[in-house]
């Protein structure tokens, strides 16, 4: 069939052509959107889950449900070894600059942007690199409020005061974070504490996160009542009936039908994996004759499919590991079975080591992304079907 006429969408963060089976996150969403409207107070939100599953398209879709209702927003992703400050007053920056048009008193605005412009200049310790970076904020930068240094109390007094503004408009503000387990401490724990002042205040501010699952413990560790401050949302795989809607209604839109053979083999090889499905859909496509698509051309299309995986999803990741920390995730899935979780201590089983020695790869594959402590104990890989990946590399 034409290339060109091709529905489907593999990238990262690519928003799908059929966005099937987050209604009910969606629909959770609007609740939030609708209450925080009416002034009631509200939780802030974590999407969590592995890579792959469709957690930054979710978290843009979220975004433009807050855009449609004239809410002024932002989005950082957030980077190890990055502070929170600069990202974050560009993010809130963008979303001021959305309501600020609505607000009926320029001068209260002005004042708020020389808050915001003292916030981010804190950003630099060094006077001189202060002095030399500038946030591109035209405003002066006002003393003595969210520019002590210390990143909660500043957060706390900046988020409030942008809410202050929101509240005047009638609207309200959405920062959106993505990678969020990639915060350093002291900003997880700047996060958690606005995040609470907001809620108390019923502020027209909230924050919503997307991380890999071990994020909820990362909050917990930071402040032991963060499972009381957002509303978590795992994101899994897709379910039968979405991962097929996911493939049928972009085909039907272009007059192409799908075999039911060829919908099994489909949800066979991409597991429900959202972007699996616009993988194998892609590539299926691509080598298919004509409507209605079959189990055939499902076949032929599988290596096309698995080798841009095995280079783009796969490959570019392994390629960021030490020699051993790849000598660490061979073990792992060696020992995983079907990507499932594996005790730490059955890896320095199976490499013949001490725990103790094997601290360094692990931590440095946890930071790098590519595994995640998903309880006391044990570990599991941030990439649905990598263990799988790994197999094949040895055979």
């Amino acid at each position: 069939m034409d290339p060109v006429r091709n529905p489907y969408a593999p990238g990262a963060g690519q928003r799908p052509p059929e966005l099937a089976g987050r209604e009910k996150q969606l629909e959770s969403f609007e609740v939030v959107l609708e209450r925080v409207a009416r002034g009631r107070p509200e939780r802030s939100a974590v999407l969590t889950g592995l890579r792959g599953v469709g957690k930054t398209v979710l978290l843009n879709q979220m975004r433009s449900a807050a855009i449609s209702r004239g809410w002024g927003t932002g989005k950082i992703e957030a980077r190890p070894e990055q502070e929170l400050r600069r990202p974050l007053s560009s993010a809130l920056h963008m979303a001021i600059r959305e309501i600020a048009p609505a607000h009926r008193d320029p001068d209260r605005v002005e004042q708020f942007l020389g808050v915001l412009k003292a916030f981010a200049l804190r950003a630099t310790a060094d006077k001189g690199m202060r002095e030399r970076w500038q946030p591109g904020i035209d405003a002066p930068a006002v003393k003595g409020r969210a520019d002590s240094g210390d990143i909660e109390i500043d957060l706390v007094e900046l988020l409030l005061d942008a809410s202050s503004l929101a509240r005047d408009v009638g609207v309200g503000i959405a920062i959106f974070i993505d990678e969020m387990q990639d915060l350093g401490p002291a900003d997880v724990s700047a996060i958690c504490g606005a995040c609470h002042e907001l809620s108390q205040d019923a502020a027209p501010l909230i924050v919503v996160g997307a991380g890999l699952p071990h994020l909820p413990a990362v909050l917990s560790a930071s402040k032991s009542y963060s499972e009381r401050l957002f509303r978590y949302h795992r994101i899994d795989r897709l379910d039968r009936e979405s991962a097929d809607r996911a493939l049928i209604a972009p085909a039907l839109r272009e007059d192409v039908k799908f075999a039911q053979d060829a919908l099994d083999a489909l949800y066979d090889k991409a597991d429900g994996y959202p972007y699996f499905v616009q993988a194998y859909g892609k590539a299926t496509w691509d080598v298919a004759a004509g409507s209605p698509v079959t189990a055939e051309d499902v076949r032929v299309g599988a290596p096309d499919a698995e080798e841009e995986l095995a280079v783009g999803f796969f490959g570019s990741r392994y390629e960021r590991a030490t020699p051993a920390e790849r000598e660490y995730m061979r073990a792992m899935a060696d020992l995983s079975g079907d990507d499932g979780p594996v005790a730490t201590s059955a890896i320095a089983k199976e490499l013949g080591r001490k725990p103790a020695s094997l601290s360094p790869a692990r931590d440095g594959l946890i930071k790098k992304g590519l595994i995640y402590s998903a309880e006391r104990g044990s570990i599991g890989f941030t990439v649905p079907h990598f263990g799988r990946y790994l197999r094949s590399q040895h055979d």
